[in-house]
C-alpha cells in the first residue's frame, strides 16, 4: 500500500513552487489596480493552479513510462521524471487517474468562476486543459510548441487567470506582466531539457536541443534570458507598471552568471548543473520580486 510520502514524491514538490510564484503575479497586478483582495477568489484561484500543475507534473511522469523516456533518462534534480514508476512504488494507472482527478478538479473551480463572472474565462481554461493533458503525447513533439507550451502555461495562462478571479478581465499591465514568468519558465524548461536528449529521443520527441543541439539552444537560453530584463525594464519606462517592479532585476547578476556557465557547460552535464540551479532560482525570484514591486506601489 503506497504511502503518502510516495504520493508526495510523485507530484515533484520542488517543482511546485512555480505555482505561487506565478499566482503571486497576478495577484500583485489585480491589487495594484484594484486596491483590494478577494481572499475566496484568491484561494480558489491557487489550489486551481497548484492542481494543474501537480496534474501536468503526474501525468508527464505516466506518459513518460509508458514511452520508455523515464527507463533511459539521466535523472538530475531538475529531470528525469520522479523515478517513481520506474521503480515500481505506485500502479501506472493510479498515478494516470490521479491526474486526471487532478484535471477534472481544476475544472470544477473553472465552472465556479464561470458562473461568477460569465465565459470570459473559458478561452484561457480550455487552453490550459489542453495543455495539461497533451503536452507529453503531444505537444513536445513540435518543436515551435514545445518551446511555447511551458511558458504560456505559467505565463500568460496562469497568471491572465489568476488575475481574471479578482477583476473580472484582463488588462494590458496583466498580459505585459505575465510575459515575464512566461519567457523564464520557457527557458528553464528548454534547458531542463538538455540531460535528456538521448532518453526523449525514444518517445520521438523534437524539443529544441533535439532539433538544433545543445550549443545552439544555449544561444536561446541566452536570448530568453536577455530578453526578460529588457521585456521589464520597458514595462516600467513604457509606464504599464511601477518603477518598483524594477526589484526583479536584483537577479540580472545570477542570470548573468547562469548564461555565462549555460554557453560554456551546454555539452558538459555534470559542470552544467550547478547552472541549473541557478537558472532555477533567476526564474523564482524574478517574478517573485517584480511582484512584491508591484505590491509596493500600491500601499
Amino acid at each position: 500500500m503506497p504511502n503518502l510520502k510516495t504520493w508526495f514524491v510523485e507530484i515533484r514538490p520542488h517543482f511546485l513552487l512555480l505555482t505561487p510564484v506565478c499566482v503571486f503575479s497576478g495577484v500583485a497586478v489585480a491589487v495594484y489596480e484594484l486596491h483590494s483582495l478577494n481572499v475566496l477568489h484568491f484561494g480558489l484561484a491557487f489550489l486551481g493552479a497548484l492542481l494543474a500543475h501537480i496534474s501536468v507534473n503526474v501525468l508527464n511522469d505516466y506518459f513518460d513510462y509508458r514511452s520508455g523516456v523515464d527507463l533511459k533518462a539521466k535523472r538530475t534534480p531538475f529531470s528525469g521524471g520522479s523515478g517513481i514508476l520506474p521503480a515500481g512504488l505506485l500502479s501506472p494507472r493510479s498515478v494516470y487517474l490521479f491526474g486526471v482527478a487532478c484535471l477534472l478538479a481544476v475544472i470544477l473551480i473553472g465552472i465556479y468562476f464561470i458562473y461568477k463572472y460569465r465565459l470570459e474565462i473559458l478561452p484561457v481554461g480550455i487552453l490550459g486543459v489542453v495543455v495539461i493533458y497533451l503536452y507529453t503525447t503531444h505537444i513536445t513533439k513540435n518543436t515551435l510548441l514545445c518551446a511555447i507550451a511551458p511558458g504560456l502555461g505559467f505565463g500568460p495562462l496562469m497568471v491572465l487567470g489568476t488575475y481574471f478571479t479578482q477583476t473580472g478581465n484582463y488588462t494590458l499591465a496583466a498580459i505585459m506582466a505575465s510575459m515575464v514568468p512566461g519567457f523564464l519558465i520557457s527557458n528553464l524548461l528548454l534547458l531542463n531539457q538538455f540531460p535528456d536528449i538521448e532518453a526523449d529521443m525514444v518517445a520521438s520527441r523534437r524539443h529544441l536541443p533535439i532539433a538544433v543541439g545543445r550549443q545552439n539552444s544555449a544561444k536561446v537560453y541566452a536570448g530568453l534570458i536577455s530578453a526578460t530584463y529588457l521585456w521589464l525594464i520597458s514595462l516600467v519606462a513604457f509606464k504599464v507598471l511601477p518603477l518598483t517592479a524594477l526589484l526583479g532585476l536584483i537577479t540580472l547578476p545570477l542570470g548573468l552568471k547562469a548564461v555565462r556557465g549555460v554557453l560554456k557547460y551546454s555539452d558538459d552535464i555534470d559542470n552544467l548543473i550547478p547552472f541549473m540551479g541557478y537558472n532555477t532560482l533567476v526564474t523564482l525570484l524574478t517574478p517573485l520580486l517584480m511582484g512584491v514591486g508591484i505590491l509596493v506601489a500600491s500601499v
